[in-house]
């Protein structure tokens, strides 16, 4: 056999090897039953190991122990040999333990990392755990006569833990892991390559029981079919039989393969059968409980206030994955330092220390002065030295998600307060999102189905966005919003997948609201001769919202100005079965939009001869919608600057006759007619035909 590798000194083992000497007072060493007696006395760690690969080692710990004590005399004869054949060599070898060559074998690490170090999904470890049997208790399999699983694959987003949970799995059951990054592997010689995998597992089978990580291993793993070089393709067949080889022994090694990577579905599928990656455990983003515990892990040794509130900061952080939590956790710990340590010291008041708030930006030389002061900070001003939550309230800020770089939006700041109007709306809105997570018992007890979705249908400008932000917000939900035209692609096949990847991104993120704007676009109606890369778009899409079983709470919501160009298919129960017109507001809403958009008055201020009540039922307003950007926009513009920031009813004259409605009547009674003719009830009916009449709603 080859190269096997150089093997890393375990620490443990340096200090057994030293006790050993220490115990046995012989001048003569036999490596060969000093092996042989540490395996017998630590059969938990040692007992299953190689013996010729434990005895090399052994071998290369006791000349390392040799070397730091200086023993001239060596009258070891078994080393004496090897040290005559090979004594410049030692020295060379012992640097590269340290520092591996380029052609020698990766490096064994032994974790420190346990599962109390890694927070937030208890489910994940325990399928794990199922895992690992096998690795401490071969002989159960050997009862049963089956083959033990050889692996499994973690995946999920960039920063959920994968690494962390490999390293854990090692540090809990105290076994070696052999780290390797997927890239590492890749040679530009041909053959090399596939060399460097075949050596890898061999150092793997002579440390055995250990466990081998793969990092990234969608680098050396695309589909066949679609590989653009030969070398890609050898590698993953080589993968393949080294994986297949581990279980053709005699005696099946004690090896679990590890992999990891955030993109399963690039990976060949010959490797995701069984007897190679037997499970697949997906890490996604966290949810509130799970951030929860992951910020109580992140702030153990972080000195915080007294009465702390992590729910509150879990509550502020939806996207948030446990790498971004760490780093939000390292920006509050410099913002406390700003705070605590730039500021005045009470004794220096000739020389004040520059003081620095968590909102100001500190000026370059005050921030030079401080790093020359040599003087040791004194007691006073470290014993207030700790996090607050306004400091992390004030990191949230800077530390951006990874999540919503990718779709992920957190809408901490869009409340029901904000929304302004709209109560039936909302009503229904609380029934068939909010309800089912907030009392998912009640709904269980009663075995109802929550609804698979809500369409919002309506004039432009009327709130629909804003509803849907409020609903993610009050129910602490996940909001993935997706720009209906935004998935389309040119190349064939292309927009599929992205609508794939988007409820795939939900499921990993449950529980979440799948936010579809001018859906419209994604779902024309079909004609019955067409068949096209739309039509191809629409089956995705149902199919997709049809996986009720796989889509725990993950909640859809669409808005569309057109309903009456999406294809029905799209409407029919278990889909987007409930559609809520979201129309013009009647004056009562229009006052309350009003109040909601000046703060009551204070923002932008109001001169008292505006009477916001009387505005609202303006007939001038009656075709208005609720959008408040553009109002303020036109309020401000009509305001002289020396005149101060004072709105007064001449301004609203004056943008009454700027501001044209954005929806005509005719358009807004269409919009009913088509929303009533989606939802045939009587009731909604009736509701149509009120609204066009503009009068009471008659009972029947």
């Amino acid at each position: 056999m080859k190269n096997r590798g150089t093997y890393n000194i375990d620490p443990r083992l340096k200090h057994r090897v030293h006790q050993y000497l220490k115990s046995h007072s012989d001048p003569y060493v036999d490596i060969s039953a000093m092996a042989s007696e540490l395996q017998q006395q630590f059969r938990v760690e040692y007992g299953r190991r190689n013996r010729t690969a434990f005895r090399i080692q052994v071998e290369k710990v006791h000349a390392v122990i040799c070397s730091e004590s200086d023993i001239s005399a060596l009258e070891n004869k078994h080393l004496a040999k090897r040290a005559r054949r090979n004594c410049r060599m030692l020295c060379n070898e012992l640097i590269l333990v340290v520092t591996l060559g380029k052609n020698k074998g990766h490096e064994l690490q032994y974790s420190a990392v346990k599962f109390e170090d890694f927070g937030g999904s208890e489910e994940a470890l325990e399928e794990v755990c199922k895992l690992l049997i096998h690795m401490r208790h071969p002989e159960v399999y050997q009862r049963l006569g089956v083959v033990p699983p050889r692996g499994f694959l973690l995946h999920g987003p960039p920063g959920c833990g994968k690494t962390l949970l490999a390293q854990a799995v090692a540090g809990e059951v105290c076994l070696p892991m052999l780290k390797v990054s997927a890239p590492e592997l890749v040679s530009g010689v041909s053959g090399e390559s596939e060399q460097k995998l075949r050596e890898l597992f061999e150092q793997a089978i002579s440390s055995a029981p250990c466990i081998m990580f793969i990092d990234e291993i969608d680098a050396i793993t695309p589909k066949r079919e679609i590989a653009s070089k030969d070398m890609e393709r050898r590698i993953v067949a080589q993968l393949l039989t080294c994986m297949d080889d581990l279980n053709s022994l005699s005696e099946p090694a004690q090896v679990l393969v590890i992999g990891a990577t955030n993109r399963p579905d690039s990976l060949d599928p010959a490797l995701r059968r069984a007897g190679r990656f037997d499970r697949e455990i997906c890490l996604g983003i966290p949810d509130e409980a799970a951030r929860l515990k992951i910020l109580k892990t992140l702030c153990r040794k972080i000195t915080l206030m007294e009465d702390f509130d992590y729910r509150q900061l879990a509550r502020l952080t939806p996207g948030y994955v446990g790498a971004d939590l760490m780093a939000l956790c390292r920006e509050a710990a410099m913002t406390s330092v700003n705070r605590i340590l730039l500021q005045p010291s009470s004794e220096d008041v000739t020389a004040p220390v520059p003081v620095v708030g968590c909102c100001q930006k500190a000026d370059l030389e005050q921030l030079l002065s401080l790093l020359k002061r040599n003087e040791t900070l004194s007691e006073e001003q470290l014993s207030g030295l700790c996090v607050l939550m306004s400091d992390f309230k004030t990191s949230l800020s800077r530390v951006q998600p990874s999540a919503k770089r990718e779709g992920f939006a957190t809408v901490p700041d869009v409340t029901w307060e904000d929304v302004g109007a709209l109560q039936d709306i909302r009503e229904e809105l609380n029934m068939a999102i909010m309800a089912p997570i907030n009392n998912p018992e009640h709904f269980r007890a009663l075995g109802l189905n929550t609804p698979a979705g809500v369409l919002l249908a309506g004039p432009p400008g009327c709130g629909k966005t804003l509803l849907a932000k409020a609903v993610a917000n009050e129910s602490g939900l996940n909001f993935i919003s997706v720009k209906g035209p935004e998935l389309l692609n040119m190349y064939v096949g292309e927009s599929e997948r992205a609508v794939r990847q988007v409820f795939q991104r939900g499921r990993n993120s449950a529980p979440c609201v799948i936010f579809f704007d001018e859906i419209d676009a994604l779902c024309p109606r079909r004609s019955e001769h067409e068949s096209g890369a739309s039509v191809r778009v629409v089956n995705q899409l149902l199919t997709e919202m049809d996986g009720m079983g796989n889509r725990k709470q993950v909640f859809i919501m669409a808005a569309t100005n057109r309903p009456d160009i999406i294809d029905r298919a799209v409407l029919r129960p278990g889909r987007l079965d409930k559609t809520l017109y979201v129309g013009l507001p009647p004056p009562a809403d229009r006052h309350a939009i009003l109040v909601t958009i000046t703060k009551n008055g204070t923002k932008p201020l109001l001169d008292s001869d505006v009477n916001l009540e009387e505005i609202a039922h303006d007939h001038l307003v009656t075709n208005t919608t609720g959008d408040p950007h553009r109002t303020q926009q036109h309020f401000f513009n009509v305001t002289e600057p020396e005149e101060g920031i004072r709105v007064s009813r001449i301004h609203f004259e004056d943008a009454f006759k700027k501001v044209r409605p954005s929806v005509s009547k005719k358009v807004s009674d269409e919009n009913i007619i088509l929303v009533g003719l989606n939802q045939p009830h009587p009731t909604r009916l009736v509701k149509v035909m009120t609204h066009i009449c503009d009068c009471a709603l008659i009972q029947l």
